[in-house]
């Protein structure tokens, strides 16, 4: 027996903990910790549901064990009480005494008997009198914040940029599992066969309404099937798709990647090329750089060149107009995908918007003097964010007096998304399921 052999719960409390206390990304320490721990089987899936779901609905827990806590209570057992909650309130599977016992096992474990009757003492209570109404709250924009768990400073922010209509629906549509979506290697194989293959495997699939080279996954997680490591298919989010039918690609083009980890619009776009060309991707650390190569050797795609670099700097690295598309998938605060990472939602602030506003301007500035003469410059992120978004893209075409508006070529299930003749799509979670993503381009006079 291994020692280290946690229950699902345990195993939930201690990267909840960990994300608390040290703001690590809630996807790597879940795959660490069901290596570590063992987990398999159905475990993955309920450890996977209870992280993401107490993350997800931090704001509106703790609200409703708030009546009940009387005093300041250690971080891990106000954790321990929230994920306890959160199976009470959204898993109809497990039966409450089930889930209070186990609570109180934990504490048992981890603590003194004071807070082992705390914990039974708090759950019972919830048990007993149930939660407090939400309709409590009086104002509507708080009400959406508690019960949508969604910082009031983001809500504010969205409803001031979009209506409050419109930051409702895209804060409920974050509380939903994203669907897993791939993108077939068309330089192996199609969607039919893949199609195909992964019902054989098991898995239950469509394809996509939105992207011709993609398929939903609808049962199953396609990182596990043997189709993923012959490179038959890449795991990406459909809006992320998008991006590279925006640079127009025909072969033999030079092509630059700025901010290209972990690679998948690389290795879009390399595919695009059909073996011809070559596509430059850079990024700053080592380590993605890495993920790139084995992700292009693992896709059979021998016309990608990744290259550790700070794109800020990549002016001196280039010679001038060497590249007939740029791509600039910039750093950007990430609000388009909180149903993936719920735990960006509580860590960002206003003041982050501001500074990463000025890094994607510096890194289209650098980038800019490297295209050739009518070539496209395609400015993307994985945001919502109307400052990040509208904001740089314009801030970009005022500094540089040498590119203009390019009207953007997108797949036609996407088009009633633009403005007629725009340059710019805001795709927004809400939008077909997928995340939200704002794609803009930029044609070199």
């Amino acid at each position: 027996m291994n020692k280290q052999k946690k229950t699902v719960r345990e195993a939930a409390l201690d990267v909840l903990i960990a994300i608390d206390q040290h703001q690590s990304y809630s996807n790597l320490l879940l795959n660490q910790v069901i290596k570590k721990y063992q987990i398999t089987g159905p475990d993955t899936g309920l450890l996977t549901e209870i992280v993401y779901g107490t993350i997800q609905r931090k704001m509106t827990l703790d609200y409703y064990l708030q009546p009940f806590i009387k005093k300041k209570l250690e971080q891990w057992v106000h954790i321990l009480l929230r994920l306890s909650l959160y199976q009470m309130i959204y898993l109809d599977k497990v039966p409450d005494r089930a889930i209070i016992f186990e609570a109180v096992e934990i504490a048992k474990k981890r603590g003194h008997r004071g807070i082992v009757g705390l914990v039974n003492g708090i759950l019972r209570s919830v048990q007993r009198e149930g939660l407090r109404s939400l309709d409590a709250i009086t104002d509507p924009v708080e009400k959406l914040s508690i019960e949508t768990s969604h910082p009031l400073w983001l809500v504010r922010r969205w409803i001031d940029q979009y209506g409050f209509e419109k930051a409702k629906a895209m804060c409920e549509e974050n509380l939903l599992a994203p669907v897993q979506t791939v993108r077939i290697n068309e330089t192996k194989t199609n969607r039919e066969e893949v199609c195909s293959m992964l019902e054989v495997e098991g898995f239950s699939v469509e394809v996509s309404p939105i992207i011709s080279e993609s398929i939903r996954i609808l049962k199953g997680n396609a990182a596990n099937s043997d189709l993923y490591k012959k490179g038959y298919y890449s795991i990406q989010d459909e809006s992320s798709m998008a991006v590279a039918y925006a640079l127009e690609i025909a072969p033999n083009m030079a092509v630059l990647d700025a901010c290209a980890a972990p690679g998948g619009k690389t290795g879009h776009i390399a595919e695009l090329l059909k073996g011809t060309g070559k596509v430059t991707s850079l990024d700053l650390h080592p380590h993605k750089i890495k993920l790139i190569k084995e992700n292009a050797s693992r896709l059979g795609l021998n016309n990608i060149d990744a290259l550790v670099m700070d794109s800020r700097h990549s002016g001196d690295s280039f010679q001038s107009e060497s590249f007939d598309r740029i791509l600039v998938d910039a750093p950007c605060s990430g609000l388009g995908v909180l149903r993936r990472k719920p735990d960006i939602k509580y860590s960002k602030t206003d003041e982050d918007i501001q500074s990463l506003r000025e890094v994607q301007l510096r890194i289209l500035d650098a980038t800019a003097s490297l295209l050739k003469k009518g070539g496209l410059l395609v400015y993307s992120t994985c945001t919502v964010d109307l400052e990040e978004n509208f904001g740089t893209a314009a801030a970009f075409l005022e500094l540089h007096e040498d590119f203009e508006s390019h009207a953007l070529t997108l797949p036609t299930a996407l088009s009633h998304f633009i403005k007629e003749g725009s340059n710019t799509i805001q795709i927004f979670p809400q939008d077909f399921g997928g995340d939200g993503f704002f794609i803009s381009c930029f044609r070199k006079k």
